[in-house]
């Protein structure tokens, strides 16, 4: 992206273009004169018009709107105040002859307090020239401050003892946007001869010509702050909806904010990579926020995903934990186990066995360290994790066969059909149905996106968001979509979705994982054509994970990373 011109330079055509005509012509030829002088300063005025009309920038578009009066006027100085609340605030200073620049692109703070409309009592400050015309709607051609009565021009008096300035000639403007309210006052200071380079006063071609601008300028950067309210509201209704998904479930909420974040880290690295095959891949400042928008909205389809699948944090949760009812029924087995093993033993004891009640007893004991180790053990599969080991799921579907003597009295499986699935879900604590429930999620944020109706330059945000669970080698959801069919965009954020999700600690199934475990995950997924290869050997080269990291990850899992040891990673 290339750095932006000043103002002056390119925003607006040189107005050394426009010249006064000579005194010496004869009538005729100084009427033609005119007439082109006129007509210059009028296509002047309309490119600026254009210029303005295109800049979307808030400050560089000020000083545009100033440059150009001072260029129309011939004036040596300026100064643009926009109206907030009841006052006139100082937005961009300019004073040639002196080298004053503040504001703008200037990089300079104004330092002057705000010109109030009303004094303290609530009476007009009519007696400040900006304020006067902002409070009256009228311009002010006043050809010698030092001269003129009805306003204060100490202030003005005082900056010229101290820089030895001769501020002379003032054309004051009032801004109107389209309803015919003020927005601010544009003021010009120090007509000066083109010819003599002397100060004189503001003609009333120069003032029509200030006036026909401010009108325009305030059209224009009317525009450009109801597009930016507009979009500050749009981003607004984003964050409602993320603070929905956030209020209905404490574990996604998170998600929505830094999945965003990580997205355009990410997406930058790859700006401004040098060589491979995104070496092409270059954002503009419409790209940046149409990716933002997309990266916000990533998986806005998580509000119709019910709550108790989106919160399960066992295998066995549904409205509670169902655990709590199996480590019940270990107990009616323990008490089922020690009323056979009294009933042996009396039995036993009244033939005068003792050896036989003596195994009585110790098969019952053995029956209930088992109970209890089978209890532990379930209580352990139920908590999840990324990959339970076949034996552990045998050993299951083992205790499910137990039989105990349910609530009618009945003989009864250990385990229902339900339970017995749920503890032997092989990662995570989702069974496959409530997966999908869950995968669902994008196919509702892709419906969603879709019926907007989206300006050309958001078109790529359904897209964008829409495709990080694709996969390269198109074993993704929900379109099956190939590296080739997708954007780079899209594959940034499949890469930020996957890295927030394994480091994150807010999820109610696991703890987040160290940033070697991650990247050694991710590297795995490189390798398996699950990523983007090229953005993974970005996102590890340029440290983008460390930078995530320092931002949002627990000192404890920011871990020492050898980046030599990760998975399939290319320097």
């Amino acid at each position: 992206m290339t750095a932006r011109n000043s103002p002056e330079s390119a925003v607006i055509p040189d107005s050394s273009g426009i010249h006064l005509p000579p005194r010496s012509l004869k009538p005729a030829d100084l009427a033609r004169s005119l007439e082109t002088h006129f007509l210059s300063k009028l296509e002047y005025l309309n490119a600026i018009g254009i210029a303005l009309s295109q800049e979307r920038d808030i400050n560089t578009l000020l000083e545009t709107i100033l440059v150009a009066a001072k260029n129309l006027t011939r004036a040596d100085g300026g100064t643009l105040y926009r109206l907030v609340g009841d006052k006139l605030q100082f937005e961009i200073v300019r004073t040639d002859s002196l080298s004053i620049a503040m504001g703008g692109t200037s990089g300079n703070p104004v330092p002057f307090y705000p010109i109030p409309l009303h004094d303290k009592d609530g009476r007009p400050n009519n007696t400040m020239i900006a304020a006067y015309a902002a409070l009256n709607h009228k311009t002010v051609n006043v050809a010698d401050a030092y001269t003129e009565e009805g306003f204060d021009f100490s202030g003005t008096r005082n900056f010229d003892k101290r820089t030895g300035y001769r501020s002379t000639s003032f054309l004051t403007v009032p801004m109107k946007d389209h309803e015919g309210d003020i927005i601010g006052v544009l003021q010009l200071l120090n007509a000066t001869d083109p010819a003599t380079r002397s100060v004189t006063s503001f003609t009333e071609e120069d003032q029509r010509l200030a006036e026909s601008l401010a009108s325009q300028a305030a059209i224009a950067l009317t525009n450009r702050l109801l597009i930016q309210q507009l979009e500050v509201l749009f981003e607004s209704l984003i964050e409602l909806i993320n603070t929905a998904i956030d209020e209905k479930s404490p574990y996604t909420g998170g998600h929505c904010k830094r999945v965003p974040t990580l997205t355009m880290m990410l997406a930058e690295a790859a700006h401004v990579s040098q060589g491979g095959v995104l070496d092409e891949f270059r954002m503009t400042d419409k790209d940046r926020y149409e990716l933002k928008i997309a990266g916000l909205l990533h998986d806005c389809g998580k509000i119709t995903t019910p709550v108790h699948v989106v919160d399960k944090a066992t295998k066995l949760q549904t409205i509670f934990d169902r655990v709590e009812l199996v480590s019940t029924r270990f107990e009616v087995l323990k008490r089922e186990a020690e009323v056979d093993m009294l009933r042996a033993k009396l039995r036993a004891l009244e033939a005068g066995d003792e050896e036989s009640a003596r195994r009585a007893e110790e098969a019952y004991l053995g029956k209930v360290a088992r109970y209890d180790d089978d209890r532990e053990f379930l209580r352990g599969t139920n908590i999840g994790g990324e990959r339970m080991r076949p034996e552990d799921q045998a050993r299951i579907s083992q205790i499910a066969r137990y039989t105990w003597r349910n609530a009618k009295g009945e003989r009864d499986r250990f385990l229902t059909k339900d339970e017995e699935e749920n503890l032997n879900i092989p990662y995570g604590t989702l069974n496959a149905g409530e997966r999908e429930i869950i995968n669902h999620h994008i196919v509702a944020t892709i419906k969603m996106l879709e019926a907007l109706p989206w300006p050309r330059h958001l078109a790529n945000v359904p897209e964008y968001a829409g495709g990080h669970h694709e996969r390269m080698d198109g074993k993704g959801y929900p379109k099956g979509l190939t590296r080739e069919q997708m954007s780079v965009q899209a594959r940034v954020m499949g890469i930020a979705d996957i890295f927030e999700a394994l480091t994150a600690k807010d999820r109610p199934y696991k703890p987040g994982k160290t940033l070697s475990e991650s990247l050694g995950i991710l590297g795995r997924f490189k390798e398996n054509g699950h990523i983007d290869p090229d953005l993974f050997d970005i996102f590890v080269r340029e440290k983008v994970y460390l930078r995530y990291a320092r931002e949002f990850l627990d000192p404890e899992q920011i871990d020492d990373v050898d980046e030599t040891k990760i998975p399939g990673y290319r320097p």
